[in-house]
């Protein structure tokens, strides 16, 4: 892709996954985002028949700060304007599959725009979503986490 990004989320994990780093790009379309993910330091699985997968989903906070309990508190719930259920929030994306720490993701989806998204986080949990349980789809612990930018303004 020849084109600039629009808006741009550096990915960093802290404590135990201090590993973790990853970018996310955001390109507009005439169809809607274009999100691009690239992840390294993720959890590996210990069993090839058992590989980690982790939920990923845009937050509604404009933080990567918590608190003893949850160090990302203040990303705060999905990112969910419409008030719909698990999994039709705004926010709501397909997991990552890790190979040998490293994930890859490209998609497209049309459920938010770049000025929707800016300033929001984006957050990688340490299970898959399970797209069924309200309202977080089950992902377990916020693991990583990045804040939207606008590319405009980089």
């Amino acid at each position: 892709m020849n084109k600039k990004c629009d808006a741009k989320a550096l990915i960093t994990g802290k404590d135990i996954y201090k590993e973790i780093i990853g970018k996310a790009y955001f390109y507009n379309t005439n169809n809607g985002v274009l999100v691009v993910m690239e992840v390294n330091g993720l959890p590996q699985a210990k069993d090839k028949c058992n590989g980690r997968i982790f939920g990923v989903h845009i937050h509604e906070g404009d933080s990567c700060t918590g608190n003893e309990t949850d160090i990302y508190a203040n990303t705060k719930t999905h990112y969910n304007p419409n008030r719909c259920n698990h999994p039709y929030h705004a926010g709501d994306m397909p997991p990552l599959f890790e190979s040998n720490g490293y994930a890859f993701m490209i998609f497209l989806i049309d459920r938010f725009t770049i000025d929707e998204i800016t300033n929001r986080t984006i957050v990688i949990h340490d299970m898959p979503d399970d797209f069924i349980t309200q309202p977080s789809g089950n992902s377990g612990n916020k693991i990583a986490c990045g804040i939207i930018v606008n590319n405009n303004y980089i």
